[in-house]
């Protein structure tokens, strides 16, 4: 008997038909308990989006507010095969060199463009608080490189032992192994018509500038360690943060049967 009471009381707290409550309520009850949460939540979820668009509109969506990323550009230096700063193949094996070539290749196929801008930089100011945005940008061409544009030789140079290294920026270490150097553009100097940059947002078809520096006669069957790093008076290289800003180190080794 003391089951069928228990049984009939938790029938009687989901549904009272003598009362019509519902888990002890009337309908007015829970209408006015959902009424509430309802225009609490409207309520919290509007300051919500008013205190975001607020926010937003203190921000420049072409110039974060705050930066935290080095003053120093990063250097990367191309073909990488993987994540390791290593370059190392055999003249005789085409396997061996045939994938740095494809990957030059991929890097450089959308590298043709123009600019009317010479050995200037590129300055495109703003009219007060007037963007002048969308802003043109100078398109980097895979001429400039030359000899290891891809154009001509389409090995880049790892066919006949003297390779091509793309890289954003420029300079050299290691002199005794690495032997004569070529840099495309001439003296690895970049043109400042590329420059400033204004954001990916501002300039959409901005199209980074490269070095190149082909190795003439690099010792091999040795492992060659290399050094590019930046030289420019407004930009340091190396600092407490990251010693390594503004440079990149990787071994070159071309093995030879001959």
């Amino acid at each position: 008997m003391a089951k069928d009471g228990e049984k009939s009381d938790w029938k009687e707290f989901l549904w009272n038909p003598r009362t019509r409550e519902f888990l002890g309520r009337t309908a007015s009850s829970w209408g006015l308990i959902f009424l509430f949460y309802l225009i609490f939540y409207t309520c919290l979820a509007g300051m919500f989006a008013l205190t975001m668009y607020v926010m937003l509109q203190t921000l420049d969506e072409h110039t974060p507010t705050w930066q935290d990323r080095l003053s120093t550009p990063g250097l990367v230096i191309r073909p990488r095969a993987d994540d390791t700063f290593e370059i190392v193949y055999t003249i005789e094996d085409t396997e061996s060199w045939d994938l740095y070539a494809q990957a030059l290749d991929k890097f450089l196929q959308r590298k043709f463009g123009s600019c009317p801008f010479l050995y200037k930089y590129f300055i495109q100011e703003d009219s007060g608080e007037v963007k002048n945005n969308p802003k043109r940008s100078c398109q980097f061409n895979r001429t400039v490189l030359q000899n290891c544009s891809g154009i001509d030789d389409r090995y880049y140079g790892y066919r006949e032992g003297q390779p091509c290294i793309i890289i954003k920026l420029n300079r050299k270490d290691d002199a005794d192994k690495i032997g004569e150097l070529i840099y495309f553009p001439p003296n690895g100097t970049i043109n400042p018509m590329y420059f400033p940059y204004y954001g990916k947002k501002a300039q959409v078809n901005y199209s980074q500038p490269l070095v190149a520096v082909k190795f003439l006669n690099i010792t091999h069957n040795e492992d060659v360690n290399i050094e590019c790093k930046i030289n420019a008076e407004n930009i340091p290289v190396g600092g407490e943060r990251d010693k390594f800003a503004g440079r990149v180190s990787f071994k070159l080794r071309i093995n030879s049967k001959n």
